[in-house]
């Protein structure tokens, strides 16, 4: 891996914590997440209707992923609604991977080496300690489940969306396509949990979550390109030091509880991550 391509991924980290930080800084996280989503949404189809249209069964696979996205959206929102950013971010984020790989074992058959193994005990001790942090701080355990549904559709839209990808053979058109399908299934069901109050009219809500919307979505272009020079598996560990810079901008600036137990979590799971895609 050349070091514009490590700063690219690691710059794509960045990024995708500083969305979900975005997200955090509202009053009303939805109504945040709407807005982001119909951003996304509107740019992805502009990318979209340059490019040759998907055939096939590759409709399929973006609709599967719409709603995967949609769901992982709409989980994350309820979980920053109860609980900090450096302690919802590292449990959502941490346990996808972990799921995606248990999938793989029990389903696909894949292959597992000792070291992948042995990032599968660390990285499930970091989630454990990170989810009992929730407990011993008397802090809504409410966020738990929450932050475990936003993993498992995260782990739904990752497995979708790496097979949804080969099949289409384009990848910036799948991911402009995807961004198109989530707005489409999103707003309907924010709509139908909140009616028509949730769309804000707030120039400074759409303005900040136009950022949110053009960070998530950098992360994600970024993050495929870098696949497309480097080794996957690497690309895909770097990016999850996203983690870390979520954790530091809970702690810097909006000023969440740091302690030694909750660094150490964080710690794990990022080191478990790792050496899972090692």
């Amino acid at each position: 891996m050349t070091l514009t391509i490590f700063l690219a991924v690691m710059a794509a980290a960045f990024l995708h914590a500083l969305w979900n930080a975005l997200i955090k800084t509202g009053p009303d996280k939805l109504a945040a997440m709407l807005v982001m989503t119909l951003v996304q949404g509107g740019l992805g189809l502009i990318i979209a209707l340059t490019r040759e249209f998907p055939t096939g069964q590759v409709w399929l696979w973006l609709i599967a992923s719409g709603a995967f996205h949609s769901a992982y959206k709409i989980f994350l929102t309820y979980a920053y609604e109860h609980g900090d950013l450096s302690r919802v971010y590292p449990i959502a984020r941490g346990a996808a991977p972990l799921i995606v790989l248990v999938i793989g074992i029990v389903a696909l058959s894949d292959p597992v080496s000792a070291t992948e193994y042995s990032g599968i005990i660390i990285l499930g001790a970091g989630i454990l300690m990170m989810a009992r942090g929730v407990f011993s701080s008397r802090e809504s355990t409410r966020l738990v489940p929450f932050a475990l549904g936003s993993a498992l559709a995260t782990a739904g839209y990752s497995l979708v969306d790496g097979l949804g990808a080969r099949v289409s053979g384009d990848a910036t058109t799948y991911v402009a396509w995807l961004f198109v399908f989530d707005a489409a299934l999103f707003f309907p069901v924010v709509l139908a949990l909140r009616g028509k109050a949730v769309i804000s009219k707030s120039r400074r809500v759409w303005a900040l979550n136009t950022g949110a919307a053009l960070a998530s979505y950098g992360a994600y272009a970024i993050a495929v390109w870098a696949m497309t020079l480097a080794p996957i598996a690497l690309v895909a560990a770097l990016r999850e030091t996203s983690i870390l810079f979520a954790v530091l901008i809970g702690w810097l600036v909006f000023g969440d509880r740091m302690d030694r137990q909750k660094a150490m979590a964080a710690a794990l799971i990022v080191a478990g991550v790792v050496l899972t895609r090692l």
